[in-house]
C-alpha cells in the first residue's frame, strides 16, 4: 500500500477502505508520510468529500493513533463540550467551571486558532504560566482532584489529529466537513468522556455557512459518537456576528471572568447558561433543562463557578493573580474607538470580517507557528437589531502596531450594515 495511491484514489472521487485510512493516518503519525502528501490528501478530501463511513473510520483511526483514555476508574461520569469554531467564542472558559462547580467533572482537550476562528488554548495562555501540555497521568489526576481540565492534545492522545490540525490551518483545508467532524470527534473519543455536547456554529463567522451544512456536520458527529458508545447532543448556534463583545485572547479571558462574576454581555451569558444546562442534563446532574439551568445560575451567584476557574488555573500552573485582578493583563499600545458614521438600526456585524481583522492585528495566525499577540483584538459595542446613533461607540481596536491598527480600521468598516427601519435581533440558537 502506498500513500500516493490513496491520494489518487480520493482525488478520483473513490471511497477509501478502512484499511487505507488507517494506513495513511498511522503513516502520517509516524512521520513516514510527509506533510506535502498529507496536505495533498487533505485537499482531495476537501474537494471530493468523504462518505459517513469514511468519516467515522477517519475519526476512529485518529483517536486510536494514540492512547484512548478510560476515565471510568477516575470519575463516575465525565462530560465534554466542543465548539466547531467561531469569532469571540470564549464559551469554554465560562462553561467548564460552571458545570464542574455543579459537581459534574469536565475533561476537555482543546485546540489552537484555525484561520479567523480563535483558539481556546491561545486564550488560556494569556494567563502567564498556564500549561496546555498535561500528560495523560496529569490529566487523570487533575480531573479526579479538581473536577475540571482544559488542556491541549498530549503526544499520546490523538497525535494524528494534532499534526493534521496544524497542517489544515495553513493549507486552505480547514473548511471540510469530514475533516472538521473527524477532528472534533477523535479528540472527544480519545478524551474518554461518556457524554459530549457539541456547539455547531452557523453563519458568516463559522466554518458552516448554512443551517443545512451545520445539520450535516452535527449528524456526522452524532453518528461517530454513537458508534463509539458516547451520548451526544448537538446545538446549532448563530455565528453571523461575534459572540459577546470581545474578539482577541486576553480580551476574551477578561470577558469570561466578567461573566463568572455575574456580568458580561447578555448574549454571551445566555449562550453559556444554555450550553451548561445541556451538559448538566446529559451528564445526569439534573432531570431536565430547566433544573439544570437553575443549577448553573446558582453556581455563578454563589461564586462557586469563579472559584472553580481559579482552581483550574492554579492546577495547571497559571498565575491566579491575573484571574483575581484582570487589570494585570497586558494592554495594547494603541487603543482606538471607532464611532458609528450614521444613525439607524444595525443590520450586520460580519463575524468573518471582524475575525479576519483580529488575525491581522496579531490575535490569530496567518501561517503555522506564527506567534500570538495576546493583548490585541477588537471589542464590538453594538449588536444586530440595536438602534444606533451617529457618533455612538461602535468598535474599539486594540493594536500593538500602528500599521496593523490602520489596516484593521480600514477593513472593519465593511463589517457593519445599516437599515432605516427596525431589524430583528439574530437568534442565539437555531435548534
Amino acid at each position: 500500500m502506498r500513500a500516493v495511491d490513496i491520494i489518487i484514489k480520493k482525488r478520483d472521487r473513490s471511497e477509501l477502505t478502512r484499511e487505507e485510512i488507517e494506513f495513511f493516518v498511522n503513516g502520517f503519525t509516524r512521520g513516514e508520510i510527509p506533510d506535502y502528501q498529507a496536505a495533498s490528501w487533505a485537499m482531495a478530501v476537501l474537494l471530493n468529500g468523504m462518505t459517513p463511513r469514511e468519516t467515522t473510520d477517519l475519526a476512529l483511526a485518529m483517536a486510536h493513533s494514540g492512547e484512548v483514555l478510560d476515565l471510568s476508574g477516575v470519575v463516575d461520569f465525565a462530560v465534554d463540550k466542543h465548539s466547531s469554531g467561531g469569532v469571540g467564542d470564549k464559551t469554554s472558559l465560562a462553561v467548564l467551571p460552571i458545570v464542574a462547580a455543579c459537581g459534574l467533572p469536565v475533561g476537555k482537550m482543546s485546540g489552537r486558532g484555525l484561520g479567523f476562528s480563535g483558539g481556546t488554548l491561545d486564550k488560556m495562555e494569556s494567563i502567564p504560566g498556564y500549561r496546555c501540555d498535561l500528560t495523560t497521568e496529569e490529566f487523570k489526576r487533575q480531573l479526579k482532584e479538581t473536577g475540571v481540565v482544559l488542556t491541549g492534545q498530549s503526544l499520546n492522545l490523538a497525535p494524528a489529529d494534532g499534526k493534521l490540525y496544524a497542517l489544515r490551518d495553513v493549507t486552505g483545508t480547514v473548511q471540510s466537513l469530514p475533516l472538521i467532524a473527524s477532528s472534533i470527534m477523535c479528540k472527544k473519543i480519545a478524551g474518554g468522556a461518556q457524554a459530549i455536547v457539541l456547539d455547531v456554529k452557523v453563519g458568516r463567522g463559522a466554518f458552516m455557512q448554512t443551517l443545512d451544512e451545520a445539520r450535516v456536520l452535527a449528524g456526522l458527529m452524532a453518528d461517530i459518537g454513537k458508534l463509539a458508545g458516547r451520548s451526544v447532543t448537538a446545538l446549532l448556534s448563530d455565528m453571523n456576528q461575534p459572540l459577546g463583545a470581545a474578539v482577541g485572547n486576553s480580551l476574551e479571558v477578561r470577558e469570561a471572568l466578567d461573566m463568572l462574576h455575574g456580568g458580561g454581555p447578555a448574549d454571551f451569558r445566555e449562550h453559556c447558561l444554555h450550553v451548561s444546562a445541556h451538559m448538566l442534563a446529559l451528564g445526569r446532574r439534573a432531570p431536565d433543562l430547566e433544573s439544570a439551568r437553575r443549577l448553573a445560575e446558582e453556581s455563578i451567584a454563589s461564586g462557586a463557578a469563579f472559584d472553580k476557574f481559579r482552581a483550574l488555573v492554579r492546577a495547571q500552573g497559571g498565575d491566579v493573580s491575573y484571574v483575581d485582578d484582570p487589570e494585570k493583563f497586558p494592554k495594547a499600545k494603541f487603543v482606538e474607538t471607532l464611532a458609528a458614521e450614521r444613525s439607524g438600526w444595525l443590520s450586520k456585524a460580519d463575524a468573518r470580517i471582524l475575525g479576519e481583522a483580529s488575525v491581522t492585528l496579531g490575535a490569530g495566525r496567518a501561517k503555522k507557528g506564527d506567534p500570538i499577540d495576546h493583548a490585541v483584538g477588537l471589542v464590538v459595542h453594538c449588536k444586530v437589531g440595536e438602534a444606533v446613533e451617529r457618533g455612538q461607540p461602535l468598535l474599539t481596536v486594540h493594536a500593538s502596531d500602528a500599521a496593523k491598527q490602520a489596516e484593521a480600521r480600514e477593513n472593519v468598516r465593511a463589517a457593519f450594515g445599516w437599515s432605516e427601519t427596525p431589524v430583528p435581533p439574530l437568534p442565539l440558537f437555531y435548534e
